[in-house]
Formats: structure tokens, C-alpha cells, sequence
């Protein structure tokens, strides 16, 4: 039995094992954090995705955690309403649309319990050091003792250990979109009913929105600026960095401000997405995030997680020489339509035909 590791047990992680496992792999997933990590915004599972979420064994599930909004405002920065849409939602699109859209921690939840039984987690741990041979790779542990495996996946985010140690540094693949996010989760003081509020003013802006039948609001609130220097691991400089941003700032924001820092959830990057070459090399691959992020702004990462970690899968099970090249061979056309939703409409969502037309360009039987 092929051995695997994957780095990183968010959403292209775990759905990977799950894929894997059912080809007869031993998979390993190893985490930073102590658990499944919580919080994060509301993301969308379109297209192509769904149908990996139902041969998953969770897409009835999935729907059944959707967020069920009745609409958004749209506000200035002191909170007077411009436009309002019963229709649509920015972060979700049309509302009777059949695509679907849940918490993250609700989809990595669903996730981990599908795999959790057939999947060895090691959490609490990251990876320190890889040496790729013909025979394996000999992995190194921040905690764990090392380990050899047949492969290793770096399904590990924006900041992928795997990407650095097999590909090379971040800077080399990372392309600033101009804009900068913090999440985070609070009480619904806002006393928000199943409604969406979005701000802009200036070189600010955010989403407000009511979840787990309205007695919490996730929030993201963004500033646009240049690549900035801070530490992606610091929370305190990261909330000190929006506290700076917003500071002065009208309507609701001082107590959103308040808010965040008392967040136990926070969760700071800039938008940003990956591009590489290639993702992978004789015995180690990319995938999600780690490969090919897309950034928020483009609305179709979790898609591109769930897809990708299928056809890798998919490939994998083959047993052929040319995997992981017919891997990318059949993934790229997506990701490069998918990725060009970020940047096609700046500052708004893209055409509903992009979007439709990216959700769908991708078989996943081959």
C-alpha cells in the first residue's frame, strides 16, 4: 500500500485523504494546529465542486449548513444605505441559485468526520525539512520523529511549508491583488436577521453577516493597500494593523474594531494568488491554495480545493508513471478560469457568464 502525507487539514486536505483512502492509499495528514482550526467566512461550493461534495457522501449535509440570507444592503462609511437586493448577495450571488454556501468550519467539520476514522491526523506538528530520493521522501517533523513516504501533498495554504522547502521561496509565486482582509467572529449586536450588510468608503470596506441562526455575525473588514511586512503568524501586529487602518472611521466600525480584538478567531492575509510552472515534481505535489490560490476575490477557492484534491486523487489511483503531469494537465484549464475572476471586475463580483462558464470547465471522469 502507497503511503501519503498531506500538509494542511483545511478543505483541499482532508477532501485529498478522503479520495485517497478510497484508492487504497495510507494517508497521513499533518497540522500546525492543535485541532481543526474554527472560524472563517462563509465560502461557496459552485458547479463541478458539488458534484465532488456528493460523491464525498456530504453534500446533503453541506446543504442543509447553508447560510440562508434574505438579502444585503449595501451602506457608505457612515451607515447610509445606497442599494439593497433581495435577489443577491455579494458573497454568494443569486439566493435561489443551486450552488451552495456554508461556514468554512462547518465544511472542514463535515470533512474531517468523513476521514477521521481512515485517515491518520497529526496535529500539533508541521514539517520541517523534505528529502526527496527514488524511493521516498524522508520527511522531518517539527515535534514528530521523521518519516518516510511514498509522496507528499502540500494541500498547506497561501503560505504552503511544502511550496518553500520543495519549490522555493513565496515571493517567487505570490501576486499581490492590492487588498488586505481580517476575519473574525462576534455576538450579533447588530441584531442582524438573516441579512448581509456591506460598507465601502474610500480605501476601506467589509461584509457583516448574521450565522448559526443569528446569534453570531462573521465579519471581514479590508483596506487596500501595498505588500506589507508583518509577521503572518503575530495576531496581536496583525489586529494592531487594522486597528491602525480603520482608525477614525464612522458608523459601526469603532465597535467592529472592538470587536476584533477581542476575537479569539482572527484570521489576517492579504489577498494574494499563487502561480507556478508546475506543482509538482517526482514525489511531491501542490494542491488548493498551496498551488494555485485564487484569493477570496475570485469566490471559487473552495471549488478549486474540492476539484483539485478529486482529479489528483484521481490520477493517483492510476498507478501511472505520467500522474501528477496528467494531473495538471487536466486541472490547469480550470484554475486558469477560475483565478481570472479575481481580477476581471475589480472591486465587484465577475459577470454571472464568467462564472458560470468557470464553476463548470472541468470532468471529472476521465
Amino acid at each position: 500500500m502507497r503511503t501519503v502525507l498531506i500538509s494542511g487539514a483545511s478543505v483541499a486536505g482532508p477532501a485529498l485523504a478522503y479520495w485517497l483512502h478510497h484508492h487504497d492509499f495510507a494517508v497521513t495528514i499533518v497540522e500546525r494546529a492543535p485541532a481543526p482550526r474554527p472560524g472563517g467566512q462563509a465560502i461557496d461550493v459552485r458547479g463541478v465542486a458539488l458534484e465532488v461534495l456528493e460523491r464525498t457522501g456530504v453534500l446533503d449535509q453541506a446543504r442543509a449548513a447553508r447560510t440562508r440570507m434574505r438579502g444585503m444592503s449595501m451602506v457608505d462609511g457612515q451607515g447610509v444605505e445606497l442599494w439593497r437586493s433581495t435577489e443577491m448577495a455579494l458573497s454568494s450571488g443569486k439566493l435561489d441559485s443551486d450552488d451552495i454556501e456554508l461556514l468554512r468550519d462547518d465544511l472542514t467539520r463535515l470533512l474531517y468526520a468523513q476521514t477521521r476514522d481512515s485517515t491518520e491526523y497529526v496535529f500539533n506538528d508541521s514539517i520541517t525539512a523534505l528529502d526527496e530520493t527514488s524511493k521516498g521522501v524522508r520527511v522531518a517533523f517539527e515535534r514528530g520523529e521523521p518519516r518516510t513516504f511514498d509522496l507528499v501533498i502540500g494541500a498547506d495554504g497561501l503560505h504552503s511549508t511544502v511550496r518553500r522547502l520543495a519549490f522555493g521561496p513565496e515571493e517567487r509565486f505570490l501576486r499581490h491583488l492590492g487588498t488586505h482582509l481580517g476575519v473574525f467572529s462576534a455576538k450579533n449586536f447588530l441584531d442582524l436577521d438573516n441579512w448581509q450588510v456591506w460598507f465601502r468608503d474610500e480605501t476601506t470596506g467589509g461584509a457583516i453577516y448574521p450565522v448559526r441562526d443569528n446569534t453570531e455575525l462573521r465579519v471581514t473588514l479590508g483596506f487596500e493597500a501595498e505588500p506589507l511586512d508583518y509577521d503572518h503568524r503575530d495576531v496581536a501586529q496583525q489586529k494592531r494593523i487594522m486597528t491602525d487602518r480603520f482608525a477614525g472611521s464612522g458608523w459601526e466600525i469603532p465597535r467592529l474594531i472592538d470587536a476584533m480584538n477581542a476575537a479569539p478567531d482572527f484570521y489576517f492575509d492579504s489577498m494574494a494568488q499563487i502561480h507556478l510552472d508546475t506543482w509538482t515534481t517526482d514525489r511531491i505535489a501542490l494542491t488548493g491554495d498551496a498551488a494555485y490560490c485564487a484569493s477570496p476575490l475570485s469566490g471559487q477557492g473552495t471549488s478549486l480545493a474540492l476539484a483539485g484534491a478529486y482529479v489528483l486523487a484521481d490520477e493517483l489511483s492510476k498507478n501511472n508513471d505520467d500522474a501528477l503531469a496528467r494531473y495538471e494537465e487536466r486541472l490547469r484549464p480550470f484554475v486558469h478560469l477560475n483565478q481570472a475572476l479575481a481580477t476581471e471586475n475589480p472591486g465587484m463580483p465577475p459577470a454571472e457568464e464568467s462564472l458560470e462558464r468557470a464553476k463548470n470547465a472541468l470532468t471529472l471522469d476521465e
